[in-house]
């Protein structure tokens, strides 16, 4: 059997093929991407996804999403199970962070990682916890429930949510034909939003941001009935306390964590209105 080395991997930018491919190594990993995710990932930053090769054959990948000249986001850091302790993840993590430079970057690290990253300059602002169930809900009536769809409004609301402006992303995120998303609007202001999609296995809500822990149960009741049946996963910041008891409130159960990392200085965010994140991959 030829053992490659590490200095025989080539690593170049995703095409979007490659994409396809990876998100199946995601799905074998257990992350369950959504079933549409890549466009929208990819609307980023195209040149932000990089794949390692050995000849033609793909083993390693990672994204170095630069939402700004500020801030990053990094995800899909795999390489395949046979292929792991040689070397490979390593050099597509020093191409991607160079791609990165000296920008704030975040990250959701697995627990078997997050030593790793710790090494590598990451400090930990807190827990991600992936819930999953069926809640069963139902529609609540509400008339301050409004379909959304990709805008300014919308955008600006988010905007205190993420570390960087990301209008290009929800311009996506937000397109009805592929997610369902609901806001809550009270004589015109904007008092939270969430956005459920399919994935491989159920639904995901994702985010789910809201002023209040009784607005987000009334956008989690909206958009958690489009599921019917279906199982639902929410991954939320482990310090909202609120946002845990929401997903208990409904039959949800912790089945996944993560941590948050940066390395650099965090980002301020309001933790306490954040009950979901929009992704592991891209924050």
């Amino acid at each position: 059997m030829n053992r490659h080395t590490a200095d025989e991997l080539t690593i170049r930018v995703m095409q979007r093929s490659d994409l396809d491919v990876v998100m199946d190594w995601a799905a074998h990993e257990g992350w369950n991407p959504g079933l549409k995710d890549a466009d929208c990932f990819r609307a980023v930053d195209p040149t932000g996804f990089l794949i390692g090769s050995l000849g033609n054959e793909p083993i390693a990948s990672i994204s170095v999403v630069r939402y700004s000249s500020a801030f990053g986001f990094l995800g899909f850091y795999i390489v395949r199970p046979e292929q792991r302790g040689r070397g490979f993840g390593y050099r597509v993590w020093e191409t991607g962070m160079n791609y990165l430079g000296n920008r704030v970057v975040g990250l959701d690290g697995v627990v078997a990682q997050q030593a790793n990253y710790a090494r590598s300059g990451f400090g930990l602002a807190h827990r991600n916890v992936r819930f999953g169930g069926t809640p069963l809900v139902e529609f609540p009536r509400d008339d301050r429930l409004q379909r959304v769809a990709p805008g300014k409004a919308i955008s600006d609301y988010d905007r205190a949510f993420f570390a960087a402006p990301r209008a290009t992303f929800l311009s996506c995120w937000l397109k009805p034909d592929t997610r369902t998303a609901f806001a809550l609007v009270e004589d015109g202001t904007i008092k939270g939003y969430g956005v459920i999609r399919a994935c491989r296995n159920g639904y995901k809500i994702a985010p789910l941001f809201a002023d209040s822990e009784h607005e987000a149960d009334i956008l989690f009741q909206a958009i958690a009935s489009q599921a019917g049946d279906m199982q639902v996963f929410l991954d939320l910041p482990e310090p909202n306390q609120a946002a845990v008891r929401l997903a208990t409130r409904y039959g949800l159960s912790p089945i996944f964590e993560t941590a948050r990392m940066y390395r650099g200085e965090p980002p301020t965010l309001p933790l306490i209105r954040t009950f979901g994140i929009t992704s592991f991959e891209l924050g």
